[in-house]
Protein backbone atom coordinates (compact mmCIF):
# COMPACT_ATOMS: atom_id res chain seq x y z
CA UNK A 1 0.00 0.00 0.00
CA UNK A 2 1.39 3.42 -0.98
CA UNK A 3 1.73 6.37 1.37
CA UNK A 4 -1.18 8.14 -0.33
CA UNK A 5 -3.36 5.05 0.11
CA UNK A 6 -2.41 4.70 3.76
CA UNK A 7 -3.11 8.38 4.39
CA UNK A 8 -6.48 8.18 2.64
CA UNK A 9 -7.46 5.12 4.65
CA UNK A 10 -6.43 6.84 7.88
CA UNK A 11 -8.66 9.83 7.05
CA UNK A 12 -11.59 7.62 6.09
CA UNK A 13 -11.22 5.52 9.24
CA UNK A 14 -11.22 8.63 11.44
CA UNK A 15 -14.23 10.05 9.63
CA UNK A 16 -16.13 6.86 10.39
CA UNK A 17 -16.04 7.87 14.08
CA UNK A 18 -18.17 10.95 13.44
CA UNK A 19 -21.35 11.14 15.50
CA UNK A 20 -24.44 10.96 13.24
CA UNK A 21 -26.10 14.34 12.78
CA UNK A 22 -29.44 13.16 14.17
CA UNK A 23 -27.75 12.14 17.45
CA UNK A 24 -25.51 15.20 17.60
CA UNK A 25 -28.57 17.46 17.21
CA UNK A 26 -29.95 16.13 20.52
CA UNK A 27 -26.71 16.64 22.50
CA UNK A 28 -27.23 18.78 25.62
CA UNK A 29 -23.49 19.61 25.67
CA UNK A 30 -20.51 19.49 23.32
CA UNK A 31 -19.53 15.79 23.25
CA UNK A 32 -15.92 16.62 22.34
CA UNK A 33 -15.20 18.86 25.34
CA UNK A 34 -12.03 18.16 27.35
CA UNK A 35 -11.80 19.19 30.99
CA UNK A 36 -8.61 20.88 32.14
CA UNK A 37 -8.86 19.32 35.61
CA UNK A 38 -8.63 15.77 34.25
CA UNK A 39 -5.60 16.62 32.11
CA UNK A 40 -3.96 18.43 35.01
CA UNK A 41 -4.41 15.44 37.31
CA UNK A 42 -2.25 13.29 35.06
CA UNK A 43 0.32 16.05 34.59
CA UNK A 44 0.65 16.48 38.36
CA UNK A 45 1.13 12.74 38.85
CA UNK A 46 3.88 12.57 36.20
CA UNK A 47 5.59 15.67 37.57
CA UNK A 48 5.74 13.97 40.97
CA UNK A 49 7.03 10.68 39.52
CA UNK A 50 8.24 10.84 35.89
CA UNK A 51 7.96 7.42 34.27
CA UNK A 52 7.30 5.41 31.15
CA UNK A 53 8.82 4.94 27.70
CA UNK A 54 7.59 8.29 26.39
CA UNK A 55 9.43 10.12 29.15
CA UNK A 56 12.51 7.90 28.78
CA UNK A 57 12.79 8.21 24.98
CA UNK A 58 12.48 12.00 25.18
CA UNK A 59 14.80 12.32 28.17
CA UNK A 60 17.63 10.33 26.58
CA UNK A 61 17.60 12.56 23.49
CA UNK A 62 17.44 15.86 25.39
CA UNK A 63 20.86 17.49 25.84
CA UNK A 64 21.86 19.52 28.88
CA UNK A 65 20.24 22.92 28.50
CA UNK A 66 18.06 21.50 25.76
CA UNK A 67 14.68 22.56 24.41
CA UNK A 68 11.36 20.74 23.99
CA UNK A 69 8.42 21.42 21.70
CA UNK A 70 5.14 19.92 22.93
CA UNK A 71 2.45 19.77 20.23
CA UNK A 72 -1.10 19.36 21.46
CA UNK A 73 0.42 19.96 24.86
CA UNK A 74 -2.68 20.00 27.04
CA UNK A 75 -1.46 20.75 30.54
CA UNK A 76 2.05 19.46 29.83
CA UNK A 77 2.04 15.80 30.89
CA UNK A 78 4.49 14.82 28.14
CA UNK A 79 6.85 17.79 28.47
CA UNK A 80 6.92 19.30 31.95
CA UNK A 81 8.36 16.18 33.64
CA UNK A 82 11.40 16.60 31.35
CA UNK A 83 12.05 20.01 32.99
CA UNK A 84 13.67 21.45 29.86
CA UNK A 85 15.59 24.69 29.87
CA UNK A 86 13.24 25.97 27.16
CA UNK A 87 9.73 24.70 26.41
CA UNK A 88 7.39 25.68 23.60
CA UNK A 89 3.82 24.42 24.06
CA UNK A 90 1.28 24.40 21.23
CA UNK A 91 -2.41 23.81 21.88
CA UNK A 92 -5.78 25.03 20.66
CA UNK A 93 -7.02 25.59 24.22
CA UNK A 94 -5.90 28.71 26.06
CA UNK A 95 -7.13 27.22 29.33
CA UNK A 96 -4.88 24.19 28.85
CA UNK A 97 -1.90 26.39 28.03
CA UNK A 98 -2.47 28.61 31.07
CA UNK A 99 -2.58 25.53 33.31
CA UNK A 100 0.66 24.30 31.71
CA UNK A 101 2.40 27.64 32.24
CA UNK A 102 1.42 27.69 35.90
CA UNK A 103 2.78 24.19 36.45
CA UNK A 104 5.93 25.03 34.51
CA UNK A 105 6.68 27.87 36.89
CA UNK A 106 6.02 25.70 39.93
CA UNK A 107 8.17 22.85 38.54
CA UNK A 108 11.15 25.12 37.97
CA UNK A 109 11.24 24.73 34.20
CA UNK A 110 13.11 27.32 32.20
CA UNK A 111 11.40 29.61 29.74
CA UNK A 112 7.93 28.56 28.64
CA UNK A 113 6.53 29.92 25.39
CA UNK A 114 2.85 29.36 24.62
CA UNK A 115 1.54 29.08 21.06
CA UNK A 116 -2.25 28.98 20.78
CA UNK A 117 -3.35 27.22 17.63
CA UNK A 118 -3.81 23.98 15.74
CA UNK A 119 -0.89 21.99 14.34
CA UNK A 120 0.42 22.17 11.66
CA UNK A 121 -1.30 25.53 11.06
CA UNK A 122 0.78 26.98 13.92
CA UNK A 123 4.05 25.47 12.68
CA UNK A 124 5.12 28.64 10.88
CA UNK A 125 5.17 30.64 14.14
CA UNK A 126 6.72 27.86 16.23
CA UNK A 127 10.50 27.51 16.72
CA UNK A 128 12.43 24.28 16.33
CA UNK A 129 13.53 22.34 19.41
CA UNK A 130 15.91 19.54 20.29
CA UNK A 131 13.07 17.14 21.07
CA UNK A 132 9.46 17.25 19.87
CA UNK A 133 6.81 15.41 21.89
CA UNK A 134 3.20 14.86 20.91
CA UNK A 135 1.01 12.80 23.23
CA UNK A 136 -2.56 11.66 22.63
CA UNK A 137 -3.19 13.90 19.65
CA UNK A 138 -2.91 11.91 16.42
CA UNK A 139 -6.36 10.28 16.67
CA UNK A 140 -7.72 13.80 16.23
CA UNK A 141 -5.66 14.43 13.08
CA UNK A 142 -7.29 13.49 9.75
CA UNK A 143 -4.37 14.71 7.61
CA UNK A 144 -1.62 12.75 9.30
CA UNK A 145 1.19 13.09 6.74
CA UNK A 146 1.60 16.90 6.88
CA UNK A 147 1.12 16.74 10.65
CA UNK A 148 4.00 14.28 11.11
CA UNK A 149 6.16 16.08 8.54
CA UNK A 150 5.85 19.34 10.49
CA UNK A 151 6.77 17.57 13.73
CA UNK A 152 9.87 16.14 12.09
CA UNK A 153 10.85 19.48 10.57
CA UNK A 154 10.75 21.09 14.04
CA UNK A 155 13.00 18.52 15.76
CA UNK A 156 16.78 18.79 15.86
CA UNK A 157 17.21 15.37 17.47
CA UNK A 158 14.08 13.28 18.04
CA UNK A 159 10.30 13.10 17.67
CA UNK A 160 8.37 11.16 20.33
CA UNK A 161 4.68 10.28 20.02
CA UNK A 162 2.39 8.66 22.56
CA UNK A 163 -1.01 7.25 21.65
CA UNK A 164 -3.39 4.47 22.64
CA UNK A 165 -3.34 1.18 20.77
CA UNK A 166 -6.85 1.86 19.48
CA UNK A 167 -9.08 4.89 19.10
CA UNK A 168 -9.47 6.53 22.52
CA UNK A 169 -13.28 6.33 22.35
CA UNK A 170 -13.31 2.56 21.79
CA UNK A 171 -14.25 1.88 25.41
CA UNK A 172 -17.63 3.53 24.73
CA UNK A 173 -18.59 1.19 21.88
CA UNK A 174 -20.84 -1.13 23.94
CA UNK A 175 -22.63 1.90 25.38
CA UNK A 176 -23.21 3.37 21.91
CA UNK A 177 -24.82 0.07 20.94
CA UNK A 178 -26.97 0.02 24.10
CA UNK A 179 -28.24 3.60 24.03
CA UNK A 180 -28.27 4.39 20.31
CA UNK A 181 -28.13 1.04 18.52
CA UNK A 182 -24.98 2.30 16.82
CA UNK A 183 -22.04 0.07 15.92
CA UNK A 184 -18.73 1.89 16.25
CA UNK A 185 -15.63 1.28 14.09
CA UNK A 186 -12.54 -0.69 15.11
CA UNK A 187 -10.06 1.31 13.03
CA UNK A 188 -7.68 3.12 12.81
CA UNK A 189 -5.05 1.77 15.21
CA UNK A 190 -1.57 2.71 16.36
CA UNK A 191 -0.16 0.30 13.76
CA UNK A 192 -1.47 2.62 11.06
CA UNK A 193 0.47 5.54 12.55
CA UNK A 194 3.67 3.50 12.63
CA UNK A 195 3.16 2.35 9.04
CA UNK A 196 2.58 5.90 7.79
CA UNK A 197 5.63 7.22 9.66
CA UNK A 198 7.84 4.51 8.17
CA UNK A 199 6.38 5.02 4.69
CA UNK A 200 7.35 8.69 5.04
CA UNK A 201 10.94 7.59 5.45
CA UNK A 202 11.28 7.91 9.23
CA UNK A 203 13.14 5.10 11.02
CA UNK A 204 10.32 4.85 13.54
CA UNK A 205 10.43 2.44 16.45
CA UNK A 206 7.71 1.63 18.95
CA UNK A 207 7.18 0.28 22.45
CA UNK A 208 3.86 -0.81 23.94
CA UNK A 209 3.18 -0.16 27.61
CA UNK A 210 0.44 0.18 30.20
CA UNK A 211 -1.08 3.57 30.91
CA UNK A 212 0.30 5.07 34.12
CA UNK A 213 -3.16 5.83 35.48
CA UNK A 214 -6.82 4.94 35.24
CA UNK A 215 -8.98 6.88 32.82
CA UNK A 216 -11.49 7.69 35.57
CA UNK A 217 -11.23 7.75 39.35
CA UNK A 218 -14.82 6.62 39.99
CA UNK A 219 -17.88 5.20 38.29
CA UNK A 220 -19.58 8.55 38.83
CA UNK A 221 -16.85 10.36 36.90
CA UNK A 222 -17.02 7.74 34.17
CA UNK A 223 -20.79 7.89 33.76
CA UNK A 224 -20.82 11.70 33.68
CA UNK A 225 -18.18 11.66 30.96
CA UNK A 226 -19.99 8.91 29.06
CA UNK A 227 -23.23 10.91 29.06
CA UNK A 228 -21.45 13.82 27.42
CA UNK A 229 -19.72 11.63 24.83
CA UNK A 230 -22.95 9.74 24.09
CA UNK A 231 -24.98 12.97 23.72
CA UNK A 232 -27.24 11.96 26.63
CA UNK A 233 -28.87 14.08 29.29
CA UNK A 234 -26.57 14.23 32.35
CA UNK A 235 -29.52 13.06 34.46
CA UNK A 236 -29.13 9.64 32.86
CA UNK A 237 -25.72 9.10 34.45
CA UNK A 238 -27.02 6.48 36.97
CA UNK A 239 -28.59 4.57 34.06
CA UNK A 240 -25.32 4.73 32.14
CA UNK A 241 -23.41 3.51 35.19
CA UNK A 242 -25.70 0.49 35.54
CA UNK A 243 -25.37 -0.32 31.84
CA UNK A 244 -21.59 -0.02 32.03
CA UNK A 245 -21.49 -2.60 34.82
CA UNK A 246 -23.91 -4.93 33.01
CA UNK A 247 -21.92 -4.75 29.78
CA UNK A 248 -18.54 -5.20 31.46
CA UNK A 249 -17.42 -1.70 30.52
CA UNK A 250 -16.89 -0.87 34.19
CA UNK A 251 -14.48 -1.25 35.80
CA UNK A 252 -12.41 -0.14 32.83
CA UNK A 253 -9.28 -2.20 32.20
CA UNK A 254 -6.03 -0.29 32.28
CA UNK A 255 -5.42 1.19 28.84
CA UNK A 256 -2.54 0.17 26.60
CA UNK A 257 -0.40 2.90 25.06
CA UNK A 258 2.27 2.93 22.37
CA UNK A 259 5.32 5.18 22.25
CA UNK A 260 6.58 5.78 18.71
CA UNK A 261 9.84 7.65 18.14
CA UNK A 262 12.40 8.40 15.49
CA UNK A 263 15.63 10.38 15.32
CA UNK A 264 15.90 13.32 13.00
CA UNK A 265 17.58 12.48 9.70
CA UNK A 266 17.47 8.72 10.26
Amino acid sequence: MSLDERAARWRADLESWAIPDEILATAPANPWTHHVARFARRTDALLAAPQGPTYERAREALPDGGSVLDVGAGTGAASLPLRPTALVAVDESRAMLDALAERGREAGCGTVRLVEGRWPDAAGRTPVADVVVCAHVVFNVPDLVPFLAALDAHARRRVVLELPLVHPMTWLSPLWARFHGLARPDRPTSDDVLSIAREMGFAAEQEEHAAPDALFESIEEMSAGACRRLCLDPARAPEVARAAEELGVWPLPLRRFVTIWWDRGK
